[in-house]
């Protein structure tokens, strides 16, 4: 005799359990989506929590060092010119020029 919906779903939750299963859920942006969706096609992945799966499991495996670049969060570079950089120290100039003639 077939199972019902419920038993199914009663299995379903004691092997959830019996796993430690845990369910992750993140939202992506449209770059990083797309970037996910390039690695699983030159993969040949369809799932994309196969995909996610595999990139802990091989990130954990390059080791603590190594692991590092894979996972470390790209960072922008801000470089603030000579120019930029003269603009500010004289707005900073003025602004505690004005601040000392108004407490004096």
């Amino acid at each position: 005799m077939a199972k019902t919906g419920k038993e199914r779903s009663a299995k379903t939750a004691a092997k959830r359990i019996e796993y430690d299963e845990k369910e992750l859920r993140h939202r992506l942006r449209l770059g990083t989506r797309q970037k996910l969706e390039e690695l699983m096609a030159w993969n040949g992945i369809e799932e994309i929590g196969e995909a996610v799966q595999n990139l802990i499991l091989n990130a954990h495996a390059l080791g603590p060092t190594l692991s590092h670049q894979a996972i470390e969060c790209p960072r922008h570079k801000i470089t603030v010119s000579e120019n930029v950089a003269r603009m500010i120290h004289s707005a900073g100039q003025r602004k505690a020029s004005r601040l000392d003639a108004e407490e004096a």
